[in-house]
């Protein structure tokens, strides 16, 4: 069983039977949906879902997990996702996957976000993995010079030779900071520039961080 499956498991034990719950994206959360999936067959949960990827919502249903549109859930109890970095005081980064926004409209509408990640992901000071930036296509190369001149570094995300495109129809550009000092200002910074979105720091709002460690312990962080 790898890392990921491990942190998996653990945060879906904190699934209890009529909650409402945010099914993130990328390797992790695919691991934590599997979890889910089983959990409703074998132990016959009983919860609601919704996704924030295309990608996550077509396996939840392969899985038989009950997916439910936006419009019919007004909040929900938890969401479980991975992240990309994660810091001391449970700040992220995230994007990896490229579904940071719908993440970030699912994670502020939970009463809980719980990330799981191996121990990979955690450091001193989030940067050292690109930062991802949603931009939407109108005038783009002019927000990712604004983008310049903030010293992020960005390059448009390329994916089979092709430039990226989300599930909302917009473009990613990955930001190479490597260190990021002060990562509330500049997630601020960053959502003043016209055409920007959305970034992929998520500043205060992780509740629990699930870290499967190497020798095979999990540690659970809670924020303070």
């Amino acid at each position: 069983m790898n890392l990921k499956q491990l942190a998996a498991i653990k945060a879906v034990e904190m699934i209890e039977d009529g909650m409402k719950v945010g099914l993130g994206t990328g390797s992790t959360a695919y691991w934590a949906i599997q979890e889910i999936g089983r959990r409703v067959k074998e132990e016959g949960l009983r919860i609601e879902t919704v996704a924030t990827s295309q990608a996550s919502e077509d396996l939840a249903r392969e899985l038989e997990i009950p997916i439910l549109p936006f419009s019919e859930i007004p909040h929900l109890d938890l969401t479980i996702d991975g992240a990309d970095e994660v810091d001391p005081q449970l700040n992220l980064i995230k994007g990896g996957g490229g579904a940071l926004l719908r993440e970030k409209i699912v994670a502020s509408n939970s009463d809980k976000l719980i990330i799981i990640v191996d121990e990979s992901k955690s450091v001193e000071t989030l940067g050292a993995f690109a930062l991802p930036v949603e931009v939407v296509p109108f005038a783009c190369e002019w927000t990712l010079a604004a983008l310049e001149r903030l010293g992020c570094k960005p390059e448009w995300r390329v994916k089979d030779g092709e430039q990226f495109v989300t599930d909302n129809g917009n473009y990613i550009a990955d930001c190479r900071i490597e260190r990021i000092e002060d990562a509330p200002l500049l997630e601020q910074q960053l959502n003043r520039i016209p055409g920007v979105v959305d970034n992929g720091l998520f500043i205060d709002m992780a509740s629990i961080v699930i870290v499967a460690c190497s020798d095979g312990t999990i540690d659970v962080r809670n924020r303070k």
